[in-house]
Protein backbone atom coordinates (compact mmCIF):
# COMPACT_ATOMS: atom_id res chain seq x y z
CA UNK A 1 0.00 0.00 0.00
CA UNK A 2 1.14 3.61 -1.13
CA UNK A 3 2.03 5.58 2.09
CA UNK A 4 2.08 9.36 0.92
CA UNK A 5 2.57 12.36 3.48
CA UNK A 6 4.39 16.03 3.43
CA UNK A 7 6.96 17.47 5.55
CA UNK A 8 8.20 21.09 5.71
CA UNK A 9 10.96 22.81 6.54
CA UNK A 10 12.05 26.11 6.52
CA UNK A 11 15.04 28.58 6.36
CA UNK A 12 16.13 31.50 6.78
CA UNK A 13 18.59 34.31 5.13
CA UNK A 14 21.83 35.28 7.23
CA UNK A 15 20.15 39.00 7.56
CA UNK A 16 17.42 38.08 9.96
CA UNK A 17 17.43 39.24 13.00
CA UNK A 18 17.95 36.07 14.70
CA UNK A 19 20.68 35.09 12.66
CA UNK A 20 22.46 38.56 12.84
CA UNK A 21 22.67 37.83 16.71
CA UNK A 22 23.92 33.88 15.81
CA UNK A 23 26.66 35.54 13.45
CA UNK A 24 28.13 38.51 15.85
CA UNK A 25 28.04 35.55 18.38
CA UNK A 26 30.14 33.02 16.45
CA UNK A 27 32.17 36.59 15.13
CA UNK A 28 33.27 36.88 19.25
CA UNK A 29 33.89 32.69 19.83
CA UNK A 30 36.40 32.74 16.50
CA UNK A 31 38.08 35.81 17.47
CA UNK A 32 38.99 34.83 20.75
CA UNK A 33 39.68 31.10 19.57
CA UNK A 34 42.14 32.82 17.14
CA UNK A 35 44.36 34.14 19.41
CA UNK A 36 43.67 31.70 22.49
CA UNK A 37 42.58 28.22 21.44
CA UNK A 38 41.65 27.57 25.15
CA UNK A 39 39.24 30.07 25.68
CA UNK A 40 36.24 29.63 27.22
CA UNK A 41 33.25 31.18 25.85
CA UNK A 42 29.53 31.68 26.33
CA UNK A 43 28.30 34.80 24.05
CA UNK A 44 25.06 35.74 23.54
CA UNK A 45 23.72 38.29 21.16
CA UNK A 46 20.63 40.92 21.02
CA UNK A 47 19.73 43.06 18.25
CA UNK A 48 17.04 45.53 17.43
CA UNK A 49 16.16 49.06 15.68
CA UNK A 50 19.55 50.81 16.53
CA UNK A 51 21.18 48.64 18.74
CA UNK A 52 23.16 45.48 19.39
CA UNK A 53 24.05 44.06 22.60
CA UNK A 54 26.55 41.09 23.38
CA UNK A 55 26.41 39.62 27.03
CA UNK A 56 27.60 36.61 28.48
CA UNK A 57 30.80 34.72 30.04
CA UNK A 58 34.09 34.79 28.01
CA UNK A 59 37.38 33.53 29.94
CA UNK A 60 40.73 34.09 27.58
CA UNK A 61 43.90 35.95 26.67
CA UNK A 62 42.89 37.38 24.10
CA UNK A 63 42.17 40.69 23.62
CA UNK A 64 39.30 42.24 20.87
CA UNK A 65 37.62 45.23 20.30
CA UNK A 66 34.63 43.87 20.50
CA UNK A 67 32.72 46.94 19.39
CA UNK A 68 34.52 47.19 15.87
CA UNK A 69 34.00 43.23 15.56
CA UNK A 70 30.18 43.49 16.35
CA UNK A 71 29.83 46.41 13.43
CA UNK A 72 32.30 44.09 11.42
CA UNK A 73 29.85 41.49 11.28
CA UNK A 74 26.74 43.49 10.62
CA UNK A 75 28.70 45.26 7.48
CA UNK A 76 29.33 42.27 6.18
CA UNK A 77 25.88 40.49 6.27
CA UNK A 78 24.81 43.46 4.21
CA UNK A 79 23.30 46.44 6.84
CA UNK A 80 24.84 49.55 5.80
CA UNK A 81 23.67 52.66 4.22
CA UNK A 82 20.96 53.36 6.70
CA UNK A 83 18.06 52.83 4.49
CA UNK A 84 17.13 50.03 6.62
CA UNK A 85 16.42 51.09 10.08
CA UNK A 86 19.24 49.17 11.25
CA UNK A 87 22.88 50.18 9.92
CA UNK A 88 26.90 48.93 11.19
CA UNK A 89 28.05 52.30 10.94
CA UNK A 90 25.54 53.51 13.07
CA UNK A 91 23.89 51.53 15.72
CA UNK A 92 25.02 51.57 19.43
CA UNK A 93 27.13 48.26 20.42
CA UNK A 94 26.72 48.11 24.24
CA UNK A 95 29.15 44.72 26.00
CA UNK A 96 28.12 43.64 29.27
CA UNK A 97 30.82 40.49 29.65
CA UNK A 98 31.70 38.05 32.93
CA UNK A 99 34.43 36.19 33.27
CA UNK A 100 33.08 31.69 33.35
CA UNK A 101 31.84 30.81 36.86
CA UNK A 102 34.44 29.40 38.94
CA UNK A 103 32.38 26.49 39.66
CA UNK A 104 31.41 25.57 35.96
CA UNK A 105 35.70 25.96 35.07
CA UNK A 106 36.15 23.08 37.86
CA UNK A 107 34.36 20.47 36.21
CA UNK A 108 35.49 21.46 32.48
CA UNK A 109 39.23 21.88 33.55
CA UNK A 110 39.47 18.43 34.52
CA UNK A 111 37.61 17.67 30.82
CA UNK A 112 34.29 16.80 31.85
CA UNK A 113 31.35 18.22 30.16
CA UNK A 114 30.73 22.01 30.30
CA UNK A 115 27.00 21.02 31.38
CA UNK A 116 24.33 18.46 31.24
CA UNK A 117 22.05 17.52 28.69
CA UNK A 118 21.42 15.57 25.66
CA UNK A 119 22.32 15.97 21.99
CA UNK A 120 21.09 14.65 18.95
CA UNK A 121 22.73 14.19 15.46
CA UNK A 122 20.83 13.13 12.32
CA UNK A 123 21.66 11.29 8.82
CA UNK A 124 19.74 10.07 6.17
CA UNK A 125 20.25 8.77 2.55
CA UNK A 126 17.80 11.29 0.76
CA UNK A 127 20.70 13.59 -0.59
CA UNK A 128 24.33 13.28 -1.62
CA UNK A 129 24.74 15.40 1.38
CA UNK A 130 22.78 12.64 3.57
CA UNK A 131 20.74 15.22 5.03
CA UNK A 132 16.98 15.36 4.52
CA UNK A 133 15.72 16.91 1.10
CA UNK A 134 13.40 19.68 3.28
CA UNK A 135 16.09 21.38 4.92
CA UNK A 136 18.31 21.09 2.44
CA UNK A 137 15.98 23.16 -0.09
CA UNK A 138 15.24 25.42 1.99
CA UNK A 139 18.82 25.98 2.73
CA UNK A 140 19.65 26.16 -0.59
CA UNK A 141 16.90 29.08 -1.32
CA UNK A 142 17.95 30.80 1.26
CA UNK A 143 21.62 31.25 0.29
CA UNK A 144 20.61 31.77 -3.47
CA UNK A 145 18.50 34.90 -2.55
CA UNK A 146 21.56 36.06 -0.55
CA UNK A 147 23.78 35.48 -3.63
CA UNK A 148 21.29 37.45 -6.01
CA UNK A 149 21.16 40.57 -3.50
CA UNK A 150 25.16 40.39 -3.35
CA UNK A 151 26.00 40.03 -7.09
CA UNK A 152 23.56 42.89 -7.39
CA UNK A 153 21.70 40.97 -10.24
CA UNK A 154 18.20 41.66 -8.57
CA UNK A 155 19.44 45.14 -6.85
CA UNK A 156 16.39 45.47 -5.05
CA UNK A 157 16.90 42.69 -2.34
CA UNK A 158 17.58 42.90 1.13
CA UNK A 159 19.54 41.15 3.51
CA UNK A 160 16.40 39.68 5.55
CA UNK A 161 14.70 36.74 4.33
CA UNK A 162 12.77 32.98 4.52
CA UNK A 163 12.24 30.19 2.56
CA UNK A 164 10.27 26.97 3.60
CA UNK A 165 9.73 23.51 1.51
CA UNK A 166 6.83 21.08 1.56
CA UNK A 167 8.44 17.83 0.15
CA UNK A 168 5.91 15.10 -1.32
CA UNK A 169 7.00 11.42 0.40
CA UNK A 170 5.75 8.04 -0.76
CA UNK A 171 6.73 4.88 1.36
CA UNK A 172 9.56 6.93 2.99
CA UNK A 173 11.09 8.60 -0.55
CA UNK A 174 11.14 12.36 -1.59
CA UNK A 175 9.17 12.07 -4.32
CA UNK A 176 8.04 15.76 -5.64
CA UNK A 177 7.91 18.97 -3.75
CA UNK A 178 4.14 20.35 -3.08
CA UNK A 179 5.03 23.85 -1.88
CA UNK A 180 7.43 26.48 -1.95
CA UNK A 181 6.99 29.72 0.24
CA UNK A 182 9.71 32.74 -0.15
CA UNK A 183 9.52 36.03 1.88
CA UNK A 184 12.37 38.31 1.04
CA UNK A 185 12.99 41.65 2.06
CA UNK A 186 13.12 44.42 -0.97
CA UNK A 187 13.27 48.14 -1.73
CA UNK A 188 10.20 49.91 -1.48
CA UNK A 189 10.74 51.22 -5.43
CA UNK A 190 10.11 47.19 -6.65
CA UNK A 191 6.69 45.83 -8.02
CA UNK A 192 5.68 43.40 -6.51
CA UNK A 193 4.93 41.88 -10.26
CA UNK A 194 9.09 42.39 -10.52
CA UNK A 195 9.41 40.09 -6.97
CA UNK A 196 7.12 37.67 -8.04
CA UNK A 197 8.82 36.82 -11.43
CA UNK A 198 12.46 37.38 -10.44
CA UNK A 199 12.43 35.47 -7.14
CA UNK A 200 10.21 32.62 -9.18
CA UNK A 201 12.98 32.59 -12.38
CA UNK A 202 16.25 33.50 -10.66
CA UNK A 203 15.96 31.67 -7.24
CA UNK A 204 13.11 29.15 -6.97
CA UNK A 205 13.53 27.50 -10.31
CA UNK A 206 17.33 27.79 -10.00
CA UNK A 207 17.25 25.89 -7.14
CA UNK A 208 13.99 23.00 -7.49
CA UNK A 209 15.13 20.38 -9.53
CA UNK A 210 13.43 19.71 -12.50
CA UNK A 211 12.33 16.33 -11.30
CA UNK A 212 11.11 17.53 -8.26
CA UNK A 213 8.73 20.16 -9.79
CA UNK A 214 5.48 19.65 -11.21
CA UNK A 215 2.68 21.63 -12.51
CA UNK A 216 0.59 21.09 -9.34
CA UNK A 217 3.48 22.58 -6.90
CA UNK A 218 2.26 25.58 -5.16
CA UNK A 219 4.54 28.97 -4.74
CA UNK A 220 3.92 31.70 -2.54
CA UNK A 221 6.47 34.69 -3.18
CA UNK A 222 5.98 37.45 -0.36
CA UNK A 223 2.31 36.34 0.58
CA UNK A 224 2.19 39.50 2.43
CA UNK A 225 2.22 41.87 -0.14
CA UNK A 226 5.23 43.98 0.62
CA UNK A 227 8.26 42.95 3.19
CA UNK A 228 10.17 46.78 3.30
CA UNK A 229 10.64 46.70 6.94
CA UNK A 230 12.67 43.97 7.82
CA UNK A 231 15.80 42.79 9.97
CA UNK A 232 16.59 44.21 13.69
CA UNK A 233 14.38 47.25 12.44
CA UNK A 234 11.52 44.92 12.10
CA UNK A 235 12.19 42.28 15.03
CA UNK A 236 14.41 42.05 17.73
CA UNK A 237 16.94 38.84 17.00
CA UNK A 238 18.38 36.86 19.75
CA UNK A 239 21.11 34.29 19.63
CA UNK A 240 19.86 30.43 18.95
CA UNK A 241 16.06 30.92 18.49
CA UNK A 242 16.93 29.14 14.77
CA UNK A 243 18.04 25.53 16.61
CA UNK A 244 15.37 23.32 14.50
CA UNK A 245 17.09 26.10 10.82
CA UNK A 246 20.37 25.32 12.39
CA UNK A 247 19.99 21.18 12.23
CA UNK A 248 17.58 19.31 10.35
CA UNK A 249 14.52 21.08 9.98
CA UNK A 250 12.62 19.38 12.16
CA UNK A 251 13.67 15.78 11.19
CA UNK A 252 14.98 14.27 13.72
CA UNK A 253 14.72 15.36 17.66
CA UNK A 254 17.07 17.70 19.27
CA UNK A 255 17.99 18.12 22.48
CA UNK A 256 17.28 21.92 23.12
CA UNK A 257 20.58 23.40 22.98
CA UNK A 258 21.34 26.32 20.35
CA UNK A 259 25.32 26.02 19.19
CA UNK A 260 26.23 29.75 18.20
CA UNK A 261 28.53 31.39 20.59
CA UNK A 262 29.14 29.23 22.30
CA UNK A 263 33.04 27.40 22.46
CA UNK A 264 33.43 23.33 22.03
CA UNK A 265 33.70 22.49 25.52
CA UNK A 266 29.62 22.93 25.88
CA UNK A 267 28.92 19.48 24.68
CA UNK A 268 25.35 21.46 23.90
CA UNK A 269 27.40 22.22 20.28
CA UNK A 270 30.44 19.89 20.63
CA UNK A 271 28.33 16.58 20.94
CA UNK A 272 25.65 17.45 18.47
CA UNK A 273 28.38 17.41 16.07
CA UNK A 274 30.04 14.63 17.25
CA UNK A 275 26.42 13.05 17.02
CA UNK A 276 26.16 14.04 13.63
CA UNK A 277 29.26 12.89 12.46
CA UNK A 278 28.77 9.21 13.91
CA UNK A 279 25.00 9.00 12.08
CA UNK A 280 26.84 10.23 8.69
CA UNK A 281 29.23 7.88 8.81
CA UNK A 282 26.58 4.93 10.11
CA UNK A 283 24.31 5.80 6.96
CA UNK A 284 27.70 6.41 4.40
CA UNK A 285 28.89 2.87 5.81
CA UNK A 286 25.82 1.64 4.20
CA UNK A 287 24.73 0.36 7.47
CA UNK A 288 21.77 1.98 7.65
CA UNK A 289 19.32 4.32 5.33
CA UNK A 290 18.55 6.39 8.34
CA UNK A 291 20.27 6.89 11.19
CA UNK A 292 20.04 9.02 14.87
CA UNK A 293 22.21 8.85 17.51
CA UNK A 294 21.68 10.39 20.81
CA UNK A 295 24.37 11.44 23.26
CA UNK A 296 24.16 12.70 27.34
CA UNK A 297 26.06 14.22 29.54
CA UNK A 298 26.35 15.13 33.55
CA UNK A 299 28.12 18.13 34.26
CA UNK A 300 31.55 17.96 34.98
CA UNK A 301 31.46 14.13 33.79
CA UNK A 302 33.64 12.95 30.91
CA UNK A 303 32.29 9.65 29.59
CA UNK A 304 28.74 9.98 28.44
CA UNK A 305 25.67 9.00 30.71
CA UNK A 306 24.28 7.76 27.62
CA UNK A 307 24.40 6.59 23.90
CA UNK A 308 21.69 5.84 21.67
CA UNK A 309 21.70 4.56 17.77
CA UNK A 310 18.29 4.42 16.49
CA UNK A 311 18.43 3.11 12.41
CA UNK A 312 14.54 3.42 12.44
CA UNK A 313 14.11 -0.22 11.05
CA UNK A 314 16.72 0.52 7.81
CA UNK A 315 19.49 -0.99 9.49
CA UNK A 316 21.27 -3.67 7.77
CA UNK A 317 23.59 -5.19 10.49
CA UNK A 318 22.02 -5.96 13.98
CA UNK A 319 21.83 -2.30 15.64
CA UNK A 320 23.49 -4.08 18.93
CA UNK A 321 26.47 -4.51 16.86
CA UNK A 322 26.38 -0.98 15.19
CA UNK A 323 25.81 0.41 18.79
CA UNK A 324 29.02 -2.08 20.16
CA UNK A 325 30.84 -0.43 16.61
CA UNK A 326 30.21 2.81 17.43
CA UNK A 327 31.34 2.55 21.10
CA UNK A 328 34.66 1.00 19.85
CA UNK A 329 35.56 3.68 17.16
CA UNK A 330 33.84 6.80 18.63
CA UNK A 331 35.78 8.62 21.71
CA UNK A 332 32.60 11.07 22.53
CA UNK A 333 34.53 12.45 25.61
CA UNK A 334 34.70 16.06 25.27
CA UNK A 335 38.01 15.95 25.08
CA UNK A 336 37.79 13.46 22.22
CA UNK A 337 35.26 14.89 20.34
CA UNK A 338 37.37 18.10 20.36
CA UNK A 339 40.66 16.60 19.58
CA UNK A 340 38.62 14.14 16.48
CA UNK A 341 36.91 17.14 15.17
CA UNK A 342 40.05 19.65 15.84
CA UNK A 343 36.96 22.11 17.59
CA UNK A 344 39.56 24.71 18.86
CA UNK A 345 40.09 26.94 15.50
CA UNK A 346 38.41 30.02 14.48
CA UNK A 347 35.91 27.72 12.40
CA UNK A 348 32.14 28.42 13.47
CA UNK A 349 31.38 31.76 11.47
CA UNK A 350 30.66 29.79 8.80
CA UNK A 351 28.27 27.77 10.70
CA UNK A 352 25.98 30.28 11.56
CA UNK A 353 24.18 31.38 8.44
CA UNK A 354 22.40 27.98 6.40
CA UNK A 355 22.47 25.11 8.76
CA UNK A 356 25.46 23.66 10.61
CA UNK A 357 24.90 20.19 8.99
CA UNK A 358 25.22 19.14 5.00
CA UNK A 359 28.04 21.30 4.31
CA UNK A 360 31.47 20.74 2.62
CA UNK A 361 34.74 20.40 4.70
CA UNK A 362 37.26 21.99 3.41
CA UNK A 363 41.09 23.38 4.26
CA UNK A 364 41.17 26.86 4.38
CA UNK A 365 42.55 30.10 6.47
CA UNK A 366 40.23 31.86 9.17
CA UNK A 367 41.72 34.87 10.63
CA UNK A 368 45.38 34.10 9.79
CA UNK A 369 45.05 30.43 10.56
CA UNK A 370 45.09 27.06 8.49
CA UNK A 371 41.79 25.42 9.92
CA UNK A 372 39.11 22.41 8.29
CA UNK A 373 35.76 23.79 8.38
CA UNK A 374 32.86 21.47 8.83
CA UNK A 375 34.87 18.53 10.17
CA UNK A 376 31.78 16.55 11.38
CA UNK A 377 30.82 16.04 8.02
CA UNK A 378 33.77 13.71 7.15
CA UNK A 379 32.83 9.55 6.49
CA UNK A 380 36.46 8.78 7.77
CA UNK A 381 35.10 6.18 9.96
CA UNK A 382 33.28 3.84 6.90
CA UNK A 383 36.12 1.77 6.97
CA UNK A 384 36.41 1.12 10.85
CA UNK A 385 33.06 0.54 11.37
CA UNK A 386 32.18 -1.72 8.68
CA UNK A 387 35.25 -3.61 10.54
CA UNK A 388 34.05 -3.48 13.96
CA UNK A 389 30.59 -4.78 12.67
CA UNK A 390 32.01 -7.49 10.71
CA UNK A 391 34.17 -8.18 13.76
Amino acid sequence: MLHRHLFTSESVTEGHPDKVADQISDAVLDAMLAQDPASRVACETMVTTGLATIFGEITTHSYVHLPTLVRDTIRKIGYVGGQMGFDAESCAVMSTIDQQSAHIAMGVDTGGAGDQGMMFGYACDETAELMPLPILLAHKLAFALSERRKDKSLKWLRPDGKSQVSVVYENGRPVSVDTVVISTQHSDDVSNKTIREAVRRDIIDAVIPAEFQTKSMKVHINPTGRFVIGGPHGDAGLTGRKIIVDTYGGMGRHGGGAFSGKDPSKVDRSACYAARWVAKNIVAAKLATKCEVQVAYAIGVAKPVSVMVDTFGTATAPEAKIMQAVNTVFDLTPKGIIEALDLRKPIYGDTAAYGHFGRTSEKTVRLGKKVTTFTWERTDKVAALKKAVRG
